[in-house]
Order: C-alpha cells, then structure tokens, then sequence
C-alpha cells in the first residue's frame, strides 16, 4: 500500500491535482458491466477517496426485511458508512429512511449518508465493563439497569411481539429505567461524583454524548438494541483473514467477498449454501432473465416452478 499510495500521488501530481485512473493494473469492480447504471446514479455526488488512505478495511451490512436477512461484505479502502451510503443508493427514495444500526465511529457516519441513526446499546454498556474492576459500585448499577432493558426485550421477542407492539413494551418498561439511568449519569458530572478524566468519566460521556441514538428503540419501530447480528457476521471475515492471511489483488477480495455474503446469507436463513450455488450454475439463464426469482429465500419455490421438485443433494453428494 505504500507503494500504492506514492505511485497514486505522483499521478495526481503529473495531472494537476485530478482523480487519476487506478494504479497497478487492478481489475474493475465485480459486476460493474452489469450494474453500470446504476453504479453511475449511485455516485452522483460521492466524494473521492483521500489518496493518503492506505488502510485495507472489511465492511459488512446486514439488512433485515420481512423477516429475511441478508449480508454484503466489501473489502477495499472504504469506510463502513461510504460501503453503506453506496449500497443505498441503489435504493427506492421514495421509501421511508432506513434504520442504521451501528457503533458511534464517525467513519460509520458519512456526513451525506441518509438514515435513521442508532447506535449499539452493547458499546456503551463495554465501557463500563471494561472498568468495573476498578469501579464497582458505580458500574453495576448502569450494568444493572441496562440488563433490564435487555431482559424486557428478550421478553419481547419471546412473546412474537411486532415492532409497534415492542415499542410500546419498551416505553412502558424500559423507558423509565433510561430515564432514570441517564439523570443518574448526569449526577456524576454535576455533583462532582466522578473525574471526568477518569475511565469511569470516560465511559459515562460516552453514554451520555451518543444518548439520542443510544436510545432509538424508544421512539422507533424496529430499532434494534444493538449491532451483535453484524459483529457476528464480520467473525466470518475474520476467521477468513486468519486462515488465507488476506487476497491478492481487489479483484480477489471482490469475489471473496460476494461468495462469502452469499454464504452467510444463506446461513443466517438455514438454507443450503452448496445446494444454492448448484441450482444457480444449473438455471443460469433464468437466474439472468429474473435475478428477484433466485434469492436464498426463495429459490427453492423457483426450482419447483420449473419443473424440478427434487430435494436439495445432501453436502457429500455435492461434494462428490
């Protein structure tokens, strides 16, 4: 990346200061005969990287949608929050703005990204279990009150609640506990309680700093409490990174990457990755007359319709 990065600035020198074609050689982005269009309507407007960038980074989205879940990893120089804004741009605008769960790192929060922030409840609770060793007392009464906003949402999903009835659940009985929590945080501060320089300081401005999008699930539908379902999903790149120590060239990355979301999208469904991958080499062409048809979550149904209902092979008869 060094290298990359020197040979990159020389070219935007020798241009006079212009955006200049890739270095190295690197193959275009997968697809991009495909979805030209659409590419083209999605970077209207989209801010070019900074060159100095020399950073490799893995984003993964996970995007949850009548009851379906499905994930897009990207492996490149860009940030969380720019993968995000490019993959919605893709999107109807004339639907409502979607909810953005994540942590409070600015680089997950572009400044022209367009959604409903919240941010994960689990990172602000990290904070004070990083230090309760040293604060006991303090920390397990916040530890306290946030596991009860916990239980109440793990009686929410017990019970099947929709997002309208988990709202109104969580304003009944999670919001007086926040409420409460968040006067108790600000006592610190005021009644000289806690340093503010201290970790324990530390941890509660962070709670306090980001307390709107801390707390979105008490005024949204559907918010969720925190970004666990995307952090587990990222484990799979990481177990990836251990055992192939990274791609070659961003060509390779952009493969992995696809065969990899696809993968876990059909893991997070309990669909049959390999039995997938089968019937798309086998329906190639109808899969490009209709792609909507070929989902994980329904692909199934499409086979059926074409006339072959045979049940998904067995992993060792794909394998075989």
């Amino acid at each position: 990346m060094g290298k990359r990065r020197a040979a990159t600035l020389a070219a935007q020198e020798s241009s006079g200061g212009k955006e200049p074609a890739p270095v190295g050689g690197e193959a275009p982005p997968l697809g991009a005969e495909a979805t030209s269009l659409g590419a083209e309507a999605a970077s209207v407007g989209k801010p070019s990287l900074d060159p100095k960038r020399t950073g490799i980074f893995t984003s993964g989205i996970v995007s949850t949608w009548e009851g379906h879940q499905a994930v897009i990893f990207f492996t490149g120089r860009q940030h969380a929050g720019e993968n995000l804004r490019d993959v919605l741009g893709f999107r109807n605008k004339e639907r409502e703005l979607p909810i953005q769960m994540c942590d409070p790192l600015s680089r997950n929060m572009p400044a022209d990204l367009a959604t409903i922030l919240a941010n994960c409840l689990a990172h602000g609770r990290r904070q004070f279990a990083d230090v309760a060793e040293y604060f006991p007392q303090e920390c397990s009464y916040v530890l306290h009150a946030l596991k009860k906003v916990y239980k109440n949402d793990e009686l929410a999903r017990r019970d099947e609640l929709s997002p309208e009835e988990r709202l109104k659940f969580h304003q009944t009985h999670s919001k007086p506990v926040m409420e409460d929590l968040q006067k108790w945080l600000q006592r610190q501060f005021a009644e000289r309680r806690v340093e503010p320089n201290s970790a324990l300081g530390g941890a509660i401005s962070y709670l306090l700093r980001h307390w709107d999008p801390f707390t979105l699930f008490l005024r949204k539908a559907g918010a969720p409490l925190d970004n666990n379902l995307c952090e587990r999903a990222l484990k799979k790149v990481i177990l990836h990174r251990k055992n192939s120590l990274f791609y070659k060239t961003e060509n390779g990355a952009g493969i992995g990457d696809l065969f990899t979301s696809l993968i876990h999208t059909c893991e997070l469904g309990g669909f049959n990755p390999l039995d997938y991958f089968h019937q798309l080499v086998r329906h190639q062409g109808a899969l490009a007359r209709n792609p909507a048809a070929w989902l994980p979550w329904n692909y199934r149904q499409t086979v059926e319709s074409l006339g072959n209902s045979r049940p998904p092979p067995t992993a060792a008869a794909l394998e075989s």
